[in-house]
């Protein structure tokens, strides 16, 4: 590797301190939660020798969360303990790419996931939602493999953009020239930041209509249940899952707002609303898969079943 930068000693500040600690547990924490996800429908799969659906979009959006949590640590760490090891090639290359891949990607999952469960789920006598319904187990493969791509194709325009910007800043050798360089940089990328933030609106757009619709149809079916004095059981299974697509529509509606948060105060610099959105970034995809796994029965009964012996080898 060639060093693009000097090395310096890092400065570990208190700051750093903190932020690496909080960022490492809610990070731990994600790992263990989609690895569990991972698992779990993994072991399914060979049971079976085949997946459903839904099973497809949960492994593939768990993976991805996993390594996502994985390369996004890296950047944290490096960043706030090593920041030089940043301006050495490709290291700070490489590391934006994949963090651009594994997010976008988890991003095109997420929202699949929301407009699969909508058009499953849902009841609308719609023609054009109706032919969804039948074709969508045919459809969901081809729009992983066809967000996979897409990401791939963003997170490659991304490594060449930061190549570009970050080698005509090699002769920045102080702590005020390197954050000057930056500054540069992040100018530079203002027209992929606006082509990011409208991927981002397109997505919150599918996800927000797909939960709205989905929360409308099982708000009129409990009506109707109530209604007729349907079993309480049935009433008691819409009523969970309205919770937990409430809790995801807010959840997802904080993140891409911090989202943009960071697109707006890259530039600036701002510790502490940077600190608060990381924060919540880095929490969003262990919180958001656990929700996943209360919502599935199947993934439920499995951590309830291990849990008592997890407490068992930790005495």
């Amino acid at each position: 590797m060639e060093a693009c930068l000097s090395p310096e000693q890092s400065n570990v500040t208190s700051y750093a301190a903190t932020s690496v600690a909080v960022v490492s547990i809610e990070t731990f924490a994600g790992l263990w939660i989609n690895a569990f996800i991972v698992s779990v429908i993994c072991m399914a799969w060979v049971r079976k020798k085949t997946l459903n659906s839904n099973e497809k979009i949960l492994m593939a959006l768990g993976s991805f969360r996993f390594w996502f949590l994985c390369i996004s640590w890296v950047y944290a760490f490096l960043s706030l303990i090593y920041p030089n090891y940043l301006h050495v090639h490709p290291i700070f290359q490489l590391i934006g790419s994949a963090q651009t891949f594994f997010n976008c990607s988890n991003l095109w999952f997420s929202a699949s996931l929301c407009v699969f469960y909508c058009i499953k789920i849902a009841n609308f006598r719609n023609s054009f939602f109706i032919y969804l319904k039948v074709k969508i187990d045919r459809i969901v493969p081809c729009l992983l493999l066809g967000s996979v791509l897409f990401s791939l194709v963003i997170g490659t325009i991304v490594y060449d953009i930061i190549d570009k910007a970050f080698c005509k800043n090699l002769n920045f050798t102080s702590q005020g020239r390197i954050w000057k360089a930056s500054i540069s940089t992040e100018e530079q990328f203002f027209p992929h930041y606006f082509i990011i933030g409208l991927g981002y609106a397109i997505l919150f757009t599918a996800v927000i209509s797909s939960a709205l619709l989905l929360l409308f149809s099982l708000w009129r079916h409990k009506r109707n249940m109530q209604t007729n004095s349907m079993k309480d059981l049935s009433v008691d299974a819409h009523i969970k899952a309205m919770k937990s697509i409430l809790s995801f529509f807010i959840m997802y509606s904080i993140n891409f707002i911090c989202l943009i948060l960071t697109l707006i105060y890259s530039v600036k610099k701002e510790n502490a609303v940077m600190f608060l959105v990381y924060t919540y970034l880095h929490a969003f995809p262990g919180a958001h898969s656990l929700i996943l796994i209360f919502s599935n029965p199947k993934l439920e009964n499995t951590l309830l079943r291990i849990l008592p012996c997890m407490k068992l080898c930790m005495r």
